[in-house]
């Protein structure tokens, strides 16, 4: 279709002005927001385009004054009456549109199919509720089957890094303080004419601590035991310096079986391997196994030593205290995770719990995905 002319195209700048002042001021009265800047920047391009073709005017007023995809109808309504009557210019009313607001269900029933026909005219703006939001707040031992396949995939996605310690590795220093690195300064000094004038320093590099994970899998933590060893299983899998045992009434060493990337398959390695999963508890021959075999030899010296249990201990709680000072003296930080801390009325009364309480540097709850991942943080501090 041919577009219309306009006469005087050779308007002087304060038509154009005018025109956008007039059309910017259009705009507002329609509902839009309109800056003053961009009414400006309007001006300057008609300036360059000119009025003369519809679609440059068209263009240059919805690249300038448009910033929401939403005002495009609007903007669309209002410049037709401002090119149909360019010095003339009314306001456009706004369009009222109904909305209708759905809202889930908790048990995502389908949709009413007659529901849907009489409101299909009628725009339609779903709002739904964060299922991962209610997860995250609930108790372990209130879920039901399908939150625990919730939970996993969201476990999947933390991870657990050990507070940052100083390595042997060196790297080049690029504050220019450290070590000097005489092989790097004198190759500088050759390109200067054997001068050295740049100087070139190494400095140590940074890397995690190794996390050990040692988890309760008695009787007593059945209602939390599979939700923490899914947690464990997320910890060996997101990274390489990641320990975990389970703690019975023997102590077993996990790491290999939860080193399967598919959830399912880990967990039932790991449930073969733990011959004493939902039996006693004895916390303190546990940890004298892992402190003769493991434990001071290397493998939680300098390490995070993460101990996941509610204390209770069939055990001596004298052996259980002795343990836990062999163990502090040589980790960087031992942190307790008690499911049952988040109860208000709890209270560390278990005798398994008073004897390690006073060699434990954080004590936290451990009931919730929320829980857990103020956990990972506490690691990484």
């Amino acid at each position: 279709m041919p577009e219309p002319a306009v006469a005087g195209t050779a308007a002087p700048t304060l038509a154009f002005d005018r025109l956008a002042v007039g059309f910017a001021r259009l705009l507002r009265g329609s509902g839009l927001d309109v800056p003053v800047g961009s009414t400006v920047t309007f001006a300057e391009a008609l300036a360059a385009v000119g009025i003369a073709r519809h679609d440059s005017v068209y263009w240059a007023g919805r690249a300038t004054l448009v910033h929401r995809p939403e005002d495009i109808d609007t903007y669309d309504r209002a410049f037709a009456a401002w090119w149909a009557h360019r010095y003339e210019v009314s306001l456009v009313p706004p369009v009222v549109r109904d909305i209708t607001i759905a809202f889930d269900n908790a048990n995502d029933e389908e949709p009413d199919p007659d529901a849907e026909s009489e409101s299909s005219e009628a725009e339609m703006l779903a709002v739904r509720y964060s299922r991962a939001e209610v997860l995250r707040e609930r108790d372990f031992a209130l879920y039901s089957h399908d939150e625990f396949v919730e939970a996993r995939r969201l476990m999947a996605d933390l991870r657990m890094a050990g507070a940052l310690r100083r390595s042997r590795r060196l790297r080049p220093s690029r504050r220019h303080r450290g070590r000097p690195d005489l092989r790097r300064t004198v190759r500088r000094a050759i390109r200067s004419g054997g001068e050295p004038i740049h100087r070139a320093f190494v400095e140590p590099t940074q890397r995690p601590r190794r996390v050990v994970l040692l988890c309760d899998v008695s009787g007593s933590m059945e209602p939390y035991a599979r939700a923490l060893v899914r947690f464990l299983h997320a910890a060996v899998v997101g990274r390489g310096r990641v320990e975990a045992f389970a703690l019975g009434t023997r102590l077993t060493r996990i790491t290999r079986e939860l080193s399967s990337r598919d959830p399912d398959v880990a967990l039932a390695a790991a449930t073969r391997r733990v011959v004493d999963w939902s039996g006693g508890t004895r916390l303190g021959d546990g940890l004298r196994r892992f402190n003769d075999e493991w434990g001071v030899r290397g493998m939680a010296r300098g390490a995070v030593v993460v101990i996941l249990s509610d204390g209770w201990d069939r055990g001596d709680p004298e052996v259980l205290g002795q343990q836990m000072a062999r163990l502090h003296r040589v980790a960087y930080r031992v942190v307790w995770v008690n499911p049952l801390k988040s109860s208000p009325d709890f209270a560390p009364l278990a005798r398994g719990m008073a004897a390690a309480l006073p060699h434990v540097d954080e004590f936290v709850e451990g009931h919730s995905l929320a829980s857990l991942e103020h956990l990972a943080a506490v690691v990484a501090a």
